[in-house]
């Protein structure tokens, strides 16, 4: 006699995301996982006295997003500091800032997401901005991408001597204000929270992506107070996510002490990968491409070099660890892919990838290296935008190429970078992206953001599509993606988030 259903989950419009896509009208769990897909007829059997059955209202359900490239801390932190992504100039941003500095009493002001490529005053915030702020207390405000942060004349002179003399701009000899890279780095640790700070601010990121329909996260973790306090609040039955820990390399003889591997772990925290850097950012000028940029004689910079790279890589592979780098110029790309081709661990990531040739496409191609993209960039790749400023008309049309790599077979996993953590606007930047070459349709988008970042944390035989026998983590939308105009995917609403078949979200 089969056993009746916990949950069924009915009236929706489900596609399962596998290949190929397969509808259905009703999903049964039991025990945290999918034990029956199909037509309400072909499920309704599995109901039992104590199912709970629960009617979404014609829902389309999908698998639940999985974003493949998070900070959640940082997420968390930026709902209490002041939000400077909207602001549309510096004096606007300098404006943020003072209105958030009247609401603390004391230490820091923050400010986190400004993109100054899309100002008519398309300049970084300066000292001479940040010092209107404050002239006594320090002031930081952290461009979008994190490589760059501009600070006030109170930070430049407490961390002077802390700060690498070449991630510090200048003008004619004078600090601008503002720093990138390992400079960075000064400031972040010097902001690093306590343990009790970072666990509201996982909490409050937990709640932003539940919101957003995601389900899983892979985190790239800086904090050393993160991978304890996940650990913690799963085994109090707090946390509502799966999450992968992405370790910064800093923490490597730490994980090889504790004797972790990739994919150890519980049902929600599991060791993911070792990430390093190679290179910059396109917004700090400091990617490392294989010719200057259009707007600099420079051509970025190598935060970890090649032999370095290699070095560490021989380390993680040789560890049994999974390993993830940072590259987004195409020379940075080229060396890591060469670094990977000498070890000999699978499923090596190469985070963001944005800058490609039609050779790095080809390459990517043959590999199985997972190619760990972030959609949201696409804003960046219209005419007049920031690729077109730092790169030229040419090299934008090159940049996150997720339709031709699509095209040649490599595996493409989807995440956002909090730049917005917002799985359907990554989603209509790939449909809508400017080049063929760039372009998605909605079922490889939506793949990407499900089955391709299950695959990247060799998961994929649990999560990704709706299927028996996997989780039951799902997503309830409002609208089809396939039904809204392409420019509205975006603005689609999240009626339910289910983790392990229990609602973590529900609207409406």
């Amino acid at each position: 006699m089969t056993a009746a259903a916990d949950r069924i989950f009915t009236n929706v419009d489900g596609h399962t995301l596998t290949d190929p896509d397969e509808s259905f009208e009703a999903v049964a769990v039991r025990d945290g996982r999918i034990v029956r897909v199909g037509r309400a007829s072909e499920v309704e059997f599995l109901e039992g006295v104590e199912t709970d059955v629960i009617d979404l209202g014609g829902a389309t359900l999908l698998p639940g997003f999985i974003d493949a490239h998070t900070h959640m801390d940082v997420l968390g932190r930026r709902t209490v500091e002041a939000e400077l992504a909207d602001v549309a100039s510096p004096d606007g941003a300098v404006e943020t800032l003072t209105d958030h500095a009247a609401t603390t009493d004391d230490g820091w002001i923050l400010g986190f997401g400004y993109d100054e490529s899309t100002w008519d005053d398309a300049r970084y915030l300066t000292r001479e901005d940040l010092d209107r702020v404050s002239e006594e207390r320090p002031v930081a405000a952290f461009r979008e991408d994190l490589h760059v942060v501009s600070v006030n004349s109170v930070v430049l002179d407490r961390y002077a001597k802390e700060f690498p003399a070449s991630d510090v701009r200048t003008t004619d000899g004078e600090p601008t204000g503002v720093l990138v890279e390992d400079a960075v780095g000064v400031i972040t640790d010097a902001l690093a929270p306590d343990a009790e700070t970072t666990r509201e601010y996982l909490l409050a990121a937990q709640s932003v992506a539940l919101e957003r329909g995601v389900t899983g996260v892979h985190d790239m973790v800086r904090n050393p107070h993160v991978p304890g306090i996940y650990r913690d609040l799963d085994l109090q039955g707090d946390l509502d996510l799966r999450v992968r820990l992405n370790y910064w390399s800093d923490f490597l003889d730490h994980v090889e002490g504790a004797g972790l591997r990739t994919n150890h772990g519980s049902d929600r925290v599991r060791t993911g990968a070792i990430k390093t850097y190679t290179d910059g950012s396109i917004g700090g000028r400091t990617a490392k491409l294989s010719a200057p940029y259009a707007d600099t004689d420079d051509t970025g910079n190598w935060v970890v070099d090649p032999a370095e790279l290699r070095d560490l890589a021989d380390r993680v592979d040789a560890a049994g660890l999974q390993m993830t780098t940072h590259a987004i110029g195409d020379e940075a790309i080229e060396v890591t892919l060469d670094t990977y081709e000498e070890i000999e661990g699978k499923r090596q990531r190469i985070e963001h990838a944005e800058v490609l040739t039609d050779a790095l496409v080809e390459r990517l191609g043959e590999s199985d290296v997972v190619v760990s993209a972030q959609p949201n960039f696409h804003r960046w790749a219209r005419e007049d935008g920031l690729y077109d400023t730092a790169l030229g008309a040419e090299r934008r049309k090159r940049t996150n190429q997720f339709g031709a790599l699509e095209e040649t077979g490599a595996r493409l996993a989807f995440g956002s970078d909090c730049m917005p953590l917002s799985p359907l606007y990554g989603i209509e930047q790939a449909v809508t992206a400017p080049e063929p070459s760039q372009r998605l349709s909605v079922t490889d988008a939506l793949r990407a953001y499900t089955l391709g970042s299950a695959y990247a944390g060799f998961d994929e035989q649990r999560l990704g599509t709706i299927e028996a026998g996997k989780r039951a983590d799902v997503v309830a939308l409002e609208e089809s993606p396939w039904e809204v105009q392409t420019n509205e995917i975006s603005d689609i609403g999240v009626r339910a988030t289910v983790v392990d078949g229990e609602i973590a979200v529900r609207n409406g």
